[in-house]
Order: C-alpha cells, then sequence, then structure tokens
C-alpha cells in the first residue's frame, strides 16, 4: 500500500494536484487544484481511494496508522481554520463526504456538522451568538448521522419535522424559532435510542470514524451499484473520503449556499447559471425541500425571488470572477458549490458539470472558436454515447393540447408516458412493456437517488419541487432523458396515486406529456416530431469525420429509413433486411402461400408473384441510396415465422389459399423446429430452395438495371446468411452470378455488384480463409455469432444475463457491447484468415453492436473498413470512430 494515505489542503497550499483523481477522486482532487489555485476553500484532508480497496480487501478494516494519519491532518486542520475538533469553548465542525474518480451526483453518503454534541453546544452558540442556527446544525446532524452511519429511515424523523411545522403553523423550516429547533434536536436523540437502542453518540472522535466507515460502505449501496451498472463505471476504483472544515450557510440573512454551472447546463449558452438559497445548509438546494432563488438577473423569471446579484452584489462579482477562472484553468464547464458564511465566500467543490447532449455540442464547438481548445478535444469533450439524446422526439410545434401547468425545463426534449408514482411501478410497467405502450413518466414531490432505477426505465421525470440544479434534473441531463421540475401547483397523493392541478385530478396510468423545452406540463398524449440536425452538431460531425477512419452505413429496410440514415450522415447501408418486405398486407399472402407449396411449381407461382413486389422495394432503397452502397441481405429467418400457428388462422389461411385445411395444418407442423435459429434458415433455405434466392437475386438485378438505365448510380451489395461451409457460399454465388448474367443481358444493362456473406457462425471465423475464396466481403453479424459463441438464446437470455452482470461473473451484456476476449478473438481471426487469402477483402459489422461506442472502438482495432447501424445511431457511430482514433493517438504519445 502506498506509503501516504491522507492528503492535506488548506491555507493555500495543498498535498495534492488536480491530476491525482484516480487516488484523490474527482472532488478531493479538484479541492487540491482549487486551494493551489488561491481559490477560498475551507482546510481539509482526503482519505484516499486506495483505503477503501484495502478496507474491502480486508473485511472492513482499515490499514494500520490510518489513525494517526487523520489525527495529524485534523490538527492541520485546526491551525489553519482556528478552533478544535472537539473543543468545547471553540468548536470545529466537519463534513465528510464520499469522492470516487467520476462524479456519481448523490449516489453515496455524506454526513455534515460532526463534531456537534452536548458539550460543543454551548461553545458554537457563544461564539456564534445564534442559537437557532446551532441547534438547527444539530437536529440535521442527528438526523443524517441516525440515517448514514445507523441506517435509520429518514421518514421517521421528516415525520417528527412535519409535525413541528404543523404545530407551529409554518410551511417550511424557516419558520421555526430556536426553541423549536432545539426541542427537534432532542426529539431526534430520543428516536435514535428507540428505533436503534443506543443512544446518539457524544464523543466528536466517535462520530468522525462512524462517518468514515460509513463512506466507504457507501461505495456498495445499491444506489450507488446501479448508477456505476447504468454508467459503466468500474466496481474497482472505490472512492475516496474528504474530511473538511464546516462553513455555514444556514448562520442568518447574510449567510446562504448554493449551486452554479459557469455556463448553462441544459442549452450550453454561455452564462452564468445557478441557484442559491439564504440561511439554508447545502442540501437544501439539491434536494428539492425548498424552491431555490436564481443566481442573477439575466436567470430571474417573473414570479422568482430576490437573485444572489441583487442579494449580495460584491458576493456575486467575487463569485463570478471564481467561475471565470476556474472555466478558463480547467477549459471545461465547471458544477460548483459554494456557501456564504456570514459574508465571506468558500467554494467547496468544481467538478466537470453535467450537460444536455444539446449542451456538449455547443460548449464544445463555442471553446473551439473562442480559442480555450482545439478541435480534437472538443470532439473528444462530448460522449458518443450522450449523441443520442439530440435525435429523440420534440413536441410538435403546430400540435394543439391543454396545458395543466408549467415548471422549470430542467432537461429538454419530450417525454409522453402513463404517470407512475414510484420508482418499483416504473421499473414493473417497463418491465411488463408492449411496444411503448407501458411508458411511463415518473411523478414526484422531489426524487432522490434511491429512485435511480425507476428513473431509468421512465421516459421522462415530473416534480412538484426543486429547481435546475436538484437531482432529478442532474439526473435527467446525465441521462438524456426530459425532465419538468418545481412544478408548485402540482398537489401529489401517494396514497390514492393521483395527483391534482386545480380542479384536474390525475390518476395512475393517465396519459401525461411534458415539454422539456418549455417547463409545460400536458393533458394526454401530444404529437412529436423527429429533430433537425445543424448548426454546432453539424460542425462537429464534420469535425469527427475528419478523424476517424471507420466508415459508417446503416441498416435500413425501407426507403424512408435509408433517407433518414443519410439525413444523419449513413455512408451507405450494411444491412437491408428482406424478410421485413414479406410482412406487408399485400404480400404476405404470396409468401405463405410460396411456404406451403406442394412442389416447385406451386412454389415459382408464388414467387412470379412476390418479385414485382420485391423489384420495387429494391428500387426504392437503392434510388435513395444513389452513389452509396446498399448491401442486402437474401432472406434468413426460417420460414415458419410467415406462416400463423393458432388453428383457426391456418384454417382461414386455407381458405384463403384455396387448399385442405388439415393438409395446411400437417404442413405447418412440420415446418416447426425444436431449436429454429440453428435450424432450416438461412442459406440453408437457399441451397433447398433455390428458387427462393432465384427470385431475390432477379429482383435485385431487374432494380439496378432499371434505375442505371435512368443514369443512377447504384451499387448493390449481395450477402448470403447463416454460411458455416465454403462450399455453400460457392454454390449461392453462383447461382446469383447466373441469374444477373441472364438480367443484365435482357435488359442491356452493365451494373457493378459485389457477392459476400456473413460471418455468424463460429465455424465460419475458423475457417474464413476457405470462405473468402468465394467472397468479395464480409460482414461480421455480431447478434448471431455472439449467440452462438456463448451458447445463449438473445431471446431468452434476458432471463439471466441481469443477474450474471450484477454478480460480476459477466463485465456487461455481451449483445449490447462486443465479448472482446470471446467473439472479439473469433473476429480477429476471421480479419487475419480472411486477408491471407484476399488482401483487400472490404470488411464490415452489420448487428446491433455496430452501434455501440465501445464495439466501435473495437472494430476500429480489429481493422475492419465500415460499421453499420440503425439510423438513430449514425451520428454515435460517426463520433464513435473518431473517438477510436484520438484515444489510440494519445496513448502513443504517453
Amino acid at each position: 500500500m502506498p506509503r501516504k494515505r491522507v492528503y492535506f489542503f488548506g491555507g493555500g497550499k495543498a498535498d495534492g494536484r488536480g491530476a491525482m483523481k484516480n487516488i484523490l477522486g474527482g472532488k478531493g482532487a479538484n479541492l487540491a487544484e482549487m486551494t493551489n489555485l488561491g481559490i477560498p476553500v475551507p482546510a481539509g484532508f482526503t482519505i484516499s481511494t486506495e483505503v477503501c480497496i484495502h478496507y474491502y480487501e480486508n473485511g472492513g478494516a482499515f490499514p494500520d496508522g490510518l489513525e494517526a494519519d487523520v489525527d495529524a491532518a485534523v490538527r492541520k486542520v485546526e491551525d489553519v481554520m482556528g478552533g478544535g475538533f472537539g473543543n468545547s469553548d471553540d468548536p470545529l465542525l466537519f463534513s465528510v463526504r464520499s469522492g470516487a474518480r467520476v462524479s456519481m451526483p448523490g449516489m453515496m453518503d455524506t454526513v455534515l456538522n460532526l463534531g456537534l454534541s452536548d458539550k460543543t453546544i454551548t461553545g458554537l452558540i457563544a461564539k456564534t451568538g445564534n442559537e437557532r442556527f446551532v441547534y438547527d446544525s444539530y437536529r440535521r446532524l442527528i438526523q443524517m448521522y441516525a440515517n448514514v452511519v445507523m441506517g435509520l429511515e429518514m421518514d421517521e424523523f421528516n415525520r417528527l419535522l412535519e409535525a413541528k411545522k404543523t404545530e407551529r403553523g409554518v410551511k417550511d423550516d424557516m419558520g421555526l424559532s430556536a426553541d423549536d429547533m432545539k426541542d427537534l434536536a432532542w426529539q431526534f436523540k430520543d428516536k435514535v435510542r428507540e428505533l436503534s437502542g443506543k443512544k446518539f453518540p457524544d464523543d466528536p472522535r466517535e462520530q468522525l470514524w462512524g462517518a468514515i466507515r460509513a463512506v466507504f460502505q457507501s461505495w456498495n449501496i445499491p444506489r450507488a451499484v446501479s448508477y456505476r451498472r447504468l454508467n459503466d463505471i468500474s466496481d474497482d476504483w472505490g472512492t475516496a473520503v474528504n474530511v473538511q472544515a464546516m462553513v455555514f450557510g444556514n448562520m442568518g440573512e447574510n449567510s446562504a449556499t448554493g449551486v452554479a454551472f459557469t455556463r448553462d447546463p441544459a442549452t450550453g449558452e454561455k452564462v452564468f447559471y445557478g441557484e442559491f438559497l439564504p440561511d439554508a445548509q447545502g442540501e437544501d438546494v439539491v434536494s428539492g425541500v425548498r424552491t431555490p432563488h436564481p443566481i442573477n438577473l439575466a436567470q430571474k423569471k417573473e414570479g422568482d425571488e430576490e437573485s444572489l446579484e441583487e442579494f449580495m452584489p460584491e458576493i456575486y462579482r467575487d463569485l463570478n470572477a471564481i467561475r471565470e477562472k476556474l472555466e478558463l484553468h480547467y477549459t471545461d464547464t465547471q458544477d460548483i458549490e459554494f456557501t456564504i458564511q456570514r459574508g465571506k465566500l468558500w467554494m467547496l467543490q468544481t467538478r466537470t458539470g453535467k450537460r444536455t447532449a444539446e449542451a456538449a455540442v455547443r460548449i464544445a464547438v463555442e471553446m473551439e472558436a473562442d480559442g480555450l481548445i482545439n478541435r480534437k478535444t472538443a470532439v473528444m469533450r462530448v460522449d458518443p454515447k450522450q449523441i443520442e439524446q439530440l435525435l429523440h422526439n420534440r413536441i410538435d410545434p403546430n400540435a394543439s393540447y391543454e396545458v395543466l401547468t408549467r415548471g422549470l425545463p430542467a432537461s429538454p426534449g419530450a417525454a409522453v408516458g402513463r404517470v407512475v408514482f414510484t420508482a418499483e411501478d416504473a421499473v414493473s410497467w417497463a418491465d411488463d412493456d408492449d411496444h411503448g405502450k407501458r411508458a411511463t413518466v415518473l411523478v414526484r414531490e422531489e426524487t432522490s437517488p434511491e429512485d435511480i432505477e425507476g428513473m431509468d426505465a421512465s421516459q421522462g421525470f415530473l416534480t412538484a419541487r426543486g429547481g435546475m440544479t436538484s437531482h432529478a434534473a442532474v439526473v435527467a441531463r446525465g441521462m438524456g432523458k426530459c425532465c419538468v421540475a418545481g412544478a408548485g401547483e402540482l398537489k401529489i397523493d401517494y396514497a390514492t396515486k393521483t395527483f391534482r392541478i386545480g380542479e384536474q385530478v390525475v390518476k395512475e396510468g393517465d396519459w401525461i406529456t411534458l415539454n422539456g423545452a418549455t417547463g409545460e406540463v400536458i393533458l394526454g398524449k401530444v404529437a412529436t416530431v423527429e429533430p433537425e440536425l445543424s448548426g454546432d452538431f453539424a460542425i462537429l460531425m464534420e469535425w469527427a469525420d475528419e478523424f476517424r477512419q471507420l466508415g459508417v452505413r446503416t441498416n435500413a429496410d425501407t426507403p424512408e429509413d435509408a433517407v433518414r440514415a443519410r439525413s444523419f450522415g449513413a455512408e451507405g447501408i450494411g444491412l437491408c433486411r428482406t424478410e421485413h418486405m414479406f410482412f406487408g398486407e399485400d404480400r404476405i399472402k404470396y409468401i405463405r402461400a410460396m411456404i406451403m407449396a406442394a412442389d416447385e411449381t406451386e412454389r415459382r407461382e408464388a414467387l412470379d408473384k412476390l418479385l414485382p413486389f420485391q423489384r420495387s422495394d429494391f428500387e426504392g432503397i437503392l434510388d435513395a441510396m444513389k452513389g452509396l452502397t446498399v448491401t442486402i441481405r437474401l432472406l434468413d429467418p426460417p420460414l415458419h415465422e410467415f406462416i400463423p400457428h393458432s388453428e383457426a388462422e391456418i384454417e382461414e389461411l386455407a381458405k384463403e389459399l384455396g387448399k385442405d385445411p388439415e393438409k395446411m395444418k400437417e404442413k405447418a407442423s412440420g415446418l416447426r423446429e425444436s431449436n429454429p435459429m440453428l435450424g432450416h434458415r438461412g442459406c440453408r433455405l437457399g441451397i433447398t430452395f433455390p428458387e427462393i434466392y432465384e427470385m431475390q437475386a432477379r429482383a435485385i438485378f431487374e432494380a439496378a438495371c432499371s434505375l442505371r438505365k435512368k443514369g443512377v448510380d447504384v451499387k448493390p451489395e449481395i450477402m448470403i446468411p447463416l454460411v458455416g461451409e465454403p462450399k455453400e457460399l460457392s454454390v449461392l454465388r453462383e447461382l446469383i452470378e447466373r441469374i444477373g448474367i441472364e438480367v443484365m443481358k435482357t435488359k442491356g444493362v452493365e451494373v457493378d455488384y459485389h457477392i459476400g456473406t456473413m460471418i455468424e457462425i463460429p465455424r465460419a471465423a475458423l475457417v474464413a480463409d476457405e470462405v473468402a475464396e468465394h467472397a468479395d466481403f464480409f460482414s461480421f453479424g455480431t447478434n448471431d455469432l455472439t449467440q452462438m459463441t456463448y451458447g445463449y438464446s438473445r431471446d431468452d437470455a434476458g432471463s439471466f444475463l441481469k443477474g450474471y452482470v450484477e454478480k460480476g461473473i459477466l463485465a456487461g451484456d455481451p449483445f449490447q457491447s462486443i465479448d472482446v476476449r470471446g467473439v472479439g478473438v473469433l473476429i480477429k481471426m476471421a480479419v487475419e484468415k480472411g486477408r491471407s487469402v484476399k488482401p483487400e477483402l472490404h470488411m464490415g459489422i452489420c448487428g446491433e453492436h455496430g452501434g455501440d461506442p465501445e464495439s466501435i472502438n473495437f472494430c476500429h482495432h480489429a481493422g475492419l473498413d465500415y460499421v453499420s447501424c440503425s439510423p438513430y445511431r449514425v451520428p454515435v457511430a460517426r463520433l464513435a470512430a473518431a473517438h477510436a482514433v484520438l484515444r489510440a493517438r494519445m496513448r502513443s504519445e504517453e
């Protein structure tokens, strides 16, 4: 273990620095950096993440010598701040907070006001002359310590607080007197003893070590584990613990506390943006218990309380100067926390600010224009996963609707869903989701970190309390979801699962719509429109294209999808699934007639009727992608997927086709397979029933020739699925070439085309050199390749994969990100073997992994030429491909 475990900061000097996030965590590293910059930071010390790792590796034991290190650091803080920890005459109080290397807002625990006890209360009252402040701080400590350290429910204490407010006839804590706060403190202590059987600890040192232990333990509480899973944060990093001298924003009218961003986190506009509360502690701002005030006049709206710029103009100017200094130093948007204690400004935190995708793009482009960062940095500043947020629908500007109420537009976009009131219900409804019919909007007084799973399952969030920096707002922006916060007219009744706005009652399950751009809460479902991408987004994408090496195609089965993907920057179609074309009402009967045919003659008759439909489909897609490659996969799924299964449906089909119902039932029964995904599908259908692939090939060549005659530049690729044996590809290539020659001769037009295969069976990767002899290209079908490599059914694996990830058996869902150690090895093997035969063999990926940033990074390093993904993930793939190049350059320069 490293010799140094405790890092001091204070008095303008710090043991650590901003680059030490892996050791000090983000909070500790930034506190050290601000101290070194000469910014006013209350003194304190950070216990390193290595201590957390030691704690978990040794059954909850601290390393030898840690107590002595902490004692020494406490003495240094006392020297800088004055007073003494546990000193009854001049008490110094501490906060204990977590701090992982990556920000996890609200997910781990915090304890404030440590050091207050029956002995130190008198000294603090004498020192401050403010009895109400001292007992307010004491009752907060008792409640927070009881919950975080002793595991008691907050609600038990909240009920006592609400009863006191009701007794006094006041709406919030501000209306309670010093005697009220004193009475509450004693009630809280009695409640601790009643619920736990133990006294609240009166020894400051015991309080401190209880809090330190609790913060380390909070690394593995459920909400923190869930947040790490949702945000791909390693469980092995651990958290640091930051122990810092308390400064107080609740010491009277000349004190305050607040949270701010150096730029607007929702839009990215270069304005100082934030909120504050006078005579309050920090958790009051972010918890949503009180609705905060705006930080400046520019942010102030009609009906808002006095801004900080008006309330304390000199403090505001100092804070704005620190804002500018921090953004210039970090060259990125900062999320800052501050406290004003009796007219003195103290900075408690700075960290890279969470922001919406819209804001991230705007900030990156504008900072490059201002010369703060270069283009490489600008591209790397925007998370590819975040880009999908920009592609979400927004309220149709032409739609008419009834506005129930308005709140704060805390996170943009639109959310349309059924009302639910608990995180558990949101998860339950999502698990029963039926094509969007169970989409939900989570409605809460205010959200808390405990709601994280339900927030993930919901389309958006609506809260009655809280502001633009509340928990709901911050999490929504991080998740890319719509949020309307602080809708004060909202009256929620959790018991009846309803909310009321005026006379309008809305029940659980009723549809509402949130407009994240305006803060409107709308009754019912409102039409939405697809986004238009331009301006800063287009600039950033151009920069990404300058750096990336991978091509980006799309998976599209209709001209509409093709046009949409092309508008997002797709450079062709990497997968056009022909089977999706057969389900239209005007053609399903012909595919069913082909399947139920008694012999080849009947099959060909049915296929002849399908041919015009297929030709029209292909012509539309090829025309939409003129000048770009279109890879068309021939029929892949088992035939039984196209036929009805109930006896009544089969009888109806028999009547429609003029067939004997009993023979039809017998035929349908014969098509059923024990394991259809490994059965009679893909190229096996083309081998058994060559007339199917003949019809499809003919339709492709006829469509291509027709367009070619009109002067349209067409580039069709024909892809044969599920090849595991090289001879399968050889036989079917010969069939397709024969049809191509015949059609081009008849039409009098030459079309340049290519024939290739999907590598989706492990055996195909193992014999890729032999397969390559008959292929112009490889396309890795990673959905099936993952399924067959693991032996997991992708349709059924959901029942156990989540548990595998939670138990650490798997690092993640292999159907979402490529399994580099298994599936990835097969892909690399196929690349190497294929190019050993044909060095210029073109290769890409067309499974769902083609839109996953981590998988795209793998594809770059594996030597693929392109990735193909759904239309809405094309911009994600473009940016992720650029990140792959830039990350590799950064590593090589280290």
